[in-house]
């Protein structure tokens, strides 16, 4: 009897010991400090994005200044180490990507609805100013297919680029000014989840619907229509076409255009199964516009009804400052565009971007690259470019042309720049039919069905975000697919948020983890305390109520049906609460409370806000500092050895 009543003692002061150190961690978490105010974050996150790692207190000013400037001109940190060696790839790589730039930048302007000289200055100022500011290696800058359709599809509804083109151009500044403005402030403010609405799946499918709007709108060239509609829906422009096929009417450019898109596509083949022969898709466009350019003019093709290109204004960017429309009516849509444009540039960018990355092995910082596409957009505005971001076939390119830095941009835009000055006047019978056989041999590359087949088998709901996009963009227009594709995830997201998981959790055998029941069945249940996680990270007034009813029922309603006598929420995955949230808890207690048992409700593991705003509401005076726990552990000893809950 002695030894045995020396046992229990000792398990009694095993067990005042076990209590008094889960009070202990309990005050830990009720005494910890208030956490950063959403003022704080947003200044320290500002900070954050500039902050040197080298900003020691003995450096002088000056090695702060330097150590500031390389983290926003990263070519003043690595540009210190650069080779002749690395150059001689840079030169090659970026000479290649020119040849490929050039026709391009030409076809896209036309895309946009601006005279093909804008597509050339678009080639020139920004790659210069990425090159200082941009994070990426192989990244392209210049015009690109989806935005040139996305601007001319919405800013020709505000003015006519046939009626009006120089009201339309400075407009398009405008929206470029716009677009830069905003993706440098994403930057600054640390705001890259922006551009995660628009999801990958909605990307997929919108690029796959742009992609075919594009090559139908590119029939206008193809067959040398002179009529066409201003709509970018598939039913409006196969009527436009339809209904254009009548005398006067030119084979001629069909001829051309065919045969010439025909010798691109094959030339992609060919690069495509032998990488060694990378140059040759590349060189494929400017051969095709040379080519096709000494056609017209050694037969006078122009005589017979084949329509040409015309002059293209040569030289360095002019200033476009004066004719940017910071006021007036149009300011609010230039605005709206400017914000829609800069998101979709941003999301090709960055996924292009972080694509060739992975590949080379290095870290791309998203918020660097956001500040430097907005800064050589704005820069862009003020000399006479449009929206420019990553084109993913030129990086393709530039990657496997060898480039090393992003001095293949800077070669690139020289390059262009020459041609501007030497060159522009060659291209007077350059045939419109050969730019839209360029851009249609590059719009393979952005349907990916491979692609949209694995998001089928992955997740449903994201696979409804790809197709709402797609067909809204086949069928309505442009912004209207965007939209759809948007609103769907964001829909998906809702449900998410307003149906959360609220899961039983029971402790694993021979460990002290808690996991959910249902995906580790050997999990044990302690008799009488019912423990449930909520898998939602914010309690807040879209989802409180259906949490608080789930977890009455757990403990009144169903199975557990006067067998409770604690309930334990753990909250270890709620980030934060709301003032919905918090009265959803107290009503909850309450309902416990009033139950025939007189259940008695234990919070476990609450995060940093969640616990500042129990404390901030009194939740916890209202309801006792014993039963605010620091883990599920602690939260289920004291149940087992107090006397409320009778175990």
């Amino acid at each position: 009897m002695g030894s045995l009543s020396v046992e229990e003692r000792q398990e009694e002061q095993k067990d005042e010991m076990e209590e008094c150190r889960s009070i202990e961690r309990a005050r830990w978490l009720l005494d910890s400090p208030e956490p950063p105010s959403l003022w704080h974050e947003l200044v320290g996150s500002i900070r954050s994005t500039f902050k040197s790692s080298s900003s020691s207190s003995n450096h002088t000013s000056t090695r702060r200044a330097l150590s500031f400037l390389q983290t926003f001109f990263p070519i003043l940190s690595w540009g210190r180490n650069y080779k002749a060696s690395k150059f001689k790839n840079d030169l090659m790589a970026g000479l290649t990507l020119a040849s490929l730039s050039i026709p391009q930048s030409i076809g896209y302007a036309n895309l946009a609805k601006l005279d093909p000289q804008f597509g050339l200055y678009t080639s020139v100022v920004p790659p210069l100013i990425y090159a200082l500011m941009g994070t990426s290696r192989e990244i392209a800058i210049g015009p690109v297919a989806v935005v040139s359709l996305l601007l001319s599809a919405m800013v020709q509804k505000i003015e006519d680029p046939v009626a009006d083109p120089i009201a339309y151009r400075k407009l398009v500044f405008t929206v470029t000014f716009f677009a830069g403005t905003f993706q440098a402030m994403f930057g600054f403010l640390r705001f890259g989840f922006l551009v995660d609405f628009l999801s990958h799946a909605a990307l997929v499918g919108f690029m796959a619907g742009a992609a075919i709007v594009i090559g139908l709108q590119q029939l206008k060239g193809l067959l040398g229509l002179s009529h066409f509609t201003n709509n970018t829906d598939i039913v409006s422009v196969v009527k436009s076409v339809s209904g254009s096929m009548h005398p006067p009417w030119y084979p001629l450019n069909f001829v051309i255009g065919c045969s010439f898109l025909i010798f691109l596509l094959f030339a992609r083949f060919i690069g495509r199964r032998n990488k060694k022969l990378f140059w040759f898709p590349a060189m494929a466009p400017l051969v095709s516009v040379i080519l096709s350019t000494l056609i017209v003019y050694l037969t006078k093709a122009d005589k017979h009804g084949v329509q040409i290109v015309k002059h293209i204004k040569g030289g360095l960017n002019p200033s476009s400052a004066h004719q940017l429309q910071l006021s007036g009516q149009h300011v609010g849509e230039a605005a709206k565009i400017g914000l829609i444009t800069a998101l979709v540039a941003l999301t090709e960018a960055i996924a292009v971007g972080r694509s060739f990355a992975s590949i080379k092995d290095y870290h791309l910082e998203g918020n660097k690259e956001m500040i430097a596409m907005g800064f050589m957009n704005i820069a862009g505005s003020l000399s006479s470019c449009y929206v420019a971001t990553g084109s993913f076939s030129r990086t393709a390119v530039n990657f496997s042309a060898g480039c090393e830095t992003v001095v293949s941009n800077i070669v690139m835009a020289i390059t262009v720049l020459v041609s501007l000055e030497l060159f522009t006047r060659l291209l007077y019978y350059t045939p419109i039919a050969i730019l839209a056989s360029i851009i249609l041999s590059a719009l393979p590359g952005l349907i990916d069905i491979k692609e949209a087949y694995r998001i089928w088998k992955v997740e449903k709901l994201d696979f409804l975000a790809c197709i709402g996009a797609f067909f809204g963009v086949l069928f309505v227009s442009v912004e209207i697919g965007l939209l759809v594709a948007v609103s769907i995830s964001f829909a998906k997201v809702l449900v998410y948020s307003i149906r959360p998981g609220v899961e039983a959790v029971g402790r694993l055998p021979r460990t002290d983890m808690f996991c959910e029941i249902s995906q580790y069945p050997m999990a044990v249940q302690i008799p009488g305390i019912l423990t449930l996680r909520i898998n939602s990270a914010l309690l807040c007034f879209a989802n409180a109520n259906f949490i608080r009813e789930r977890i009455v029922r757990w403990a009144i309603q169903d199975e557990h049906k006067g067998m409770v006598q604690a309930v334990v929420v753990d909250m270890s995955n709620v980030m934060n609460i709301d003032t919905s949230g918090l009265i959803a808890m107290e009503e909850l207690q309450r309902e416990l409370i009033a139950s025939g048992n007189g259940i008695q409700l234990a919070i476990a593991s609450p995060r940093w806000q969640v616990i500042h705003k129990l404390k901030s509401s009194k939740f916890i005076e209202r309801t006792g500092r014993g039963w605010i726990f620091l883990s599920v552990g602690d939260a289920i000893n004291t149940c087992i050895h107090s006397k409320q809950t009778n175990c």
